[in-house]
């Protein structure tokens, strides 16, 4: 058996990401990526069983990337309102195509949620990161049984549900922050 070329895999969803970006989701096909690429048709089917693996490497892919750039892009200030950046950078990303990407899922959304259970983790990271750099945050709240670890997953799964519900800002949200890691 031959072993599969991962430059190619790169190449094929490179592709795959361009037929998205200048024709939609609806126009990544085997057949589009395959034609693209210069390859048969057969050849992507090595590296991906269907258009849904695609579009799930695709997302899993494009959050990979993201991480980086929200690291960047956070400046310095308070835990609060670095949590505020957070929320309205990933709300920003979500309303461009990783929103279109994510909900063109369909078939493979149970593994898209378990691959994004990782980039969850990577950010409930950060956040205890940002609390660790943030002087003000009280010293007398966390202990064994509430640990900014705990903390963290708290507000990634609050911060997770005012996504999806499409809330405007946190504002309330971060209020209730405030009053428990500062007051």
């Amino acid at each position: 058996m031959r072993k599969k070329d991962d430059t190619l895999r790169d190449t094929l969803l490179e592709l795959s990401r361009q037929i998205a970006d200048t024709d939609g989701i609806g126009a990544v096909n085997i057949r589009s990526i395959a034609q693209k690429a210069g390859v048969a048709t057969g050849t992507v089917y090595n590296y991906f069983s269907g258009k849904d693996e695609i579009l799930l490497a695709l997302t899993e892919s494009y959050w990979k990337q993201t991480l980086p750039e929200l690291k960047a892009s956070i400046p310095a200030g308070s835990f609060c309102e670095q949590l505020e950046s957070v929320f309205m950078f990933l709300k920003e990303r979500i309303e461009q195509s990783a929103g279109t990407l994510m909900g063109s899922l369909g078939n493979v959304e149970t593994a898209g949620q378990a691959r994004m259970l990782c980039m969850q983790a990577a950010l409930e990271t950060e956040l205890v990161r940002m609390m660790d750099q943030d002087d003000g945050i009280r010293t007398d709240i966390f202990d064994e049984t509430f640990t900014k670890e705990q903390f963290a997953r708290f507000l990634m799964m609050n911060l997770t549900m005012l996504l999806k519900s499409r809330a405007p800002d946190i504002c309330f949200f971060n209020r209730i922050v405030r009053y428990i890691i500062y007051e």
